[in-house]
């Protein structure tokens, strides 16, 4: 029973992992903070979903003050680290080149478990028990994982199918205009040029 309700909270869990949509205005800068132990694994997953020419800054720091991560303009990007030292790493997004385009930045910052320290047994009785249960503990988090992947990498798609969705509409629409003002120059052109042979043929008498 006990592996049902693992698997139970398992589903439950991996359902509430959510994406997170912030918006960074023009010269600012957003950060956020995660405590960890050391070797522990974390990832950033980052996708610009709007505007200005869709890039942004980016920055992970170490509690040392150490740059683990930099990028510059950078549309979107997947980077994994295992913690080198316990304490508070941060993430930061950088929107201080932009003079007036606020951005919209999709992203997901995923922690793993603390690291553990094995304890040996004999594999009888209770110890050995517990092994087993131990193993399939392990093996249910690592589900997890990658169910959370699966999840997370659902949720980069859809902002990148949007993204695209949003750049194809307004190629659309500049073609769109670009046409009406194409029209619109050979209209004139064309009245100009009736205008223009119209006063050449006109005979003119003087009284």
């Amino acid at each position: 029973m006990s592996w049902i309700i693992s698997c139970l909270f398992l589903i439950i869990y991996s359902g509430c992992v959510k994406a997170y949509f912030i918006t960074v205005d023009a010269h600012a800068e957003e950060c956020f903070f995660d405590k960890v132990e050391a070797g522990t694994k974390m990832g950033l997953t980052f996708e610009i979903a709007d505007g200005g020419f869709l890039d942004i800054d980016v920055k992970i720091v170490g509690p040392d003050g150490k740059i683990i991560y930099q990028g510059e303009q950078e549309r979107s990007g997947k980077f994994t680290f295992a913690a080198y030292t316990s304490g508070v790493y941060t993430y930061c997004f950088s929107n201080e080149k932009s003079t007036l385009s606020p951005k919209v930045v999709m992203f997901n910052m995923d922690v793993g478990e603390n690291p553990k320290q094995e304890e040996g047994t004999d594999g009888k009785g209770v110890e050995g028990e517990s092994n087993n249960h131990g193993k399939l503990d392990d093996m249910i988090k690592e589900l997890s994982t990658s169910l959370w992947g699966v999840k997370n990498e659902q949720e980069y798609m859809q902002v990148r199918d949007r993204t695209h969705r949003a750049i194809n509409e307004s190629t659309n629409s500049r073609v769109v205009i670009w046409s009406f003002f194409e029209a619109l120059v050979l209209l004139c052109m064309t009245l100009g040029q009736i205008y223009y042979l119209k006063r050449f043929f006109e005979v003119r008498r003087v009284v």
